[in-house]
């Protein structure tokens, strides 16, 4: 291998963020559900998204400040809430999931706007996406602020409260079977990724 070194101090915002995407990827995707302070919702997909912990169970989730440097409806909403929910996108809702990322203005409905509908939620006020076979209701923990200006970070640290699972998903001892999912997960630009069983293959951990 040649490799070539990037100094990304000395690159262009847009460049440097389409080294990252392609640095790390695939990413799994987050649909976010969240009520303004006033109620109404919002919902917005982030790849910008990971499992943090399992002591609490945790997520972290990062959506980057806009080309104006200003914060998205959903950091707005959490710092004000204090909750959210996640739903997992799967290939089966990948077209609504796009029609959600659009731009709305702050306010309009993206449940609508995309066609997607409210699941009921048992701790936190936001819905869940029914369309999605796995969600989860997160508390807020802690916003990380890193960087100022356009495409800046900052990471959501939530508390998982509360998982819901399809039953379809489940085998005979209650546990979630990865190849049903349908998982798709982003990668760079406007390429995307899916987790088909032919796909995927497993490896043991050395003893």
């Amino acid at each position: 291998m040649s490799h070539r070194a990037f100094d990304p101090s000395a690159m262009a915002i847009p460049d440097a963020y389409k080294l990252l995407n392609v640095c790390v990827s695939p990413r799994p995707i987050a649909f976010v559900s969240t009520l303004s302070p006033e109620g109404k919702p919002n919902l917005a997909p982030f790849s910008y998204f990971m499992a943090g912990g399992a002591n609490p169970p945790s997520v972290t989730i990062s959506p980057l400040n806009n080309r104006h440097g200003e914060p998205k409806d959903t950091l707005v909403n959490i710092e004000a809430t204090g909750e959210y929910t996640i739903s997992i996108v799967t290939y089966g809702i990948r077209e609504k999931m796009n029609q959600a990322s659009l731009e709305y203005p702050y306010g309009v409905s993206e449940w609508e706007e995309a066609g997607f509908t409210p699941g009921p939620t048992e701790v936190v006020k936001p819905a869940r996406v029914l369309e999605s076979p796995l969600a989860m209701e997160c508390k807020l923990f802690q916003v990380v602020k890193h960087g100022p200006g356009p495409l800046s970070a900052n990471y959501i640290i939530g508390e998982v409260v509360r998982y819901w699972i399809d039953e379809a998903l489940l085998d005979e001892n209650g546990v979630v079977d990865p190849t049903q999912v349908d998982y798709i997960a982003r990668m760079s630009g406007d390429w995307y990724t899916r987790a088909t069983p032919t796909a995927m293959f497993e490896l043991a951990r050395p003893t």
